[in-house]
């Protein structure tokens, strides 16, 4: 086994390879809901369709598609890994331990966090980008340009209360997911200092309120004017 590869499957190679893959999960929840935020535009969803074509169309923007499951399916792979590491080496609990004094809940609980997520991951995968590639979206026409309508496709499944239910509760799950990660990958990849570790956990916590309320914000949007 060579160095390089010893180091990715030590415990400390894994943790740099989760808090990379989680920050770079950072990235791109930034830009989705950026691209999503289209969706409030009053235009009958046309911004918001020629995103989606684009996104969906532009080469660049597939390979970073590519580049991006390759990173979801790392940082759950990982995750999944060091979870039951760290389960292995200790299987009985201290007796005496006093959890709540020494950690925050989200931290002890970021794989059960994790798995929630990943689970909606799936079911929004299927809803969306499953639809948007194999599905039988309808098609519109703006200026002479045929796209494929998901702006539909998203007004149809926010209509429905248990979906949007579950969106929003999906999101509090990433909210208090993000809370610990966003710091915490920081501090994995020895960025942590008395003088700026505080400004970065206020960062994450200002993080992991704002984009999740944004992604909430949008099935009960549509959900609303659905009544």
């Amino acid at each position: 086994m060579s160095w390089f590869t010893h180091a990715l499957s030590s415990t400390i190679g894994r943790k740099v390879i989760m808090s990379l893959t989680g920050l770079f999960l950072v990235t791109f929840l930034i830009v989705h809901a950026s691209g999503n935020m289209l969706l409030f535009k009053n235009d009958g969803g046309e911004a918001f369709n020629l995103y989606a074509k684009f996104m969906t169309s532009n080469p660049l923007i597939k390979i970073a598609s590519y580049i991006l499951y390759s990173g979801i399916i790392l940082h759950v792979i990982y995750s999944i890994i060091l979870t039951s590491k760290n389960k292995s080496a200790r299987p009985v609990g201290y007796k005496l331990a006093h959890p709540n004094e020494n950690s925050t809940w989200r931290s002890r609980n970021m794989g059960i966090l994790g798995t929630i997520i990943f689970i909606f991951l799936v079911i929004h995968l299927r809803s969306f980008w499953y639809e948007m590639h194999f599905g039988d979206i309808p098609v519109v026409n703006y200026a002479g340009v045929e796209v494929s309508d998901l702006y539909t496709v998203v007004q149809a499944a926010f209509s429905q209360w248990w979906y949007s239910l579950i969106y929003v509760l999906a999101m509090i799950g990433l909210g208090f997911h993000l809370a610990h990660g966003f710091w915490s990958a920081f501090q994995t990849l020895g960025m942590s200092h008395k003088k700026y570790t505080p400004f970065i956990k206020t960062v994450g916590v200002l993080f992991a309120i704002i984009v999740p309320a944004l992604f909430a914000s949008m099935p009960v949007y549509f959900y609303l004017q659905s009544l």
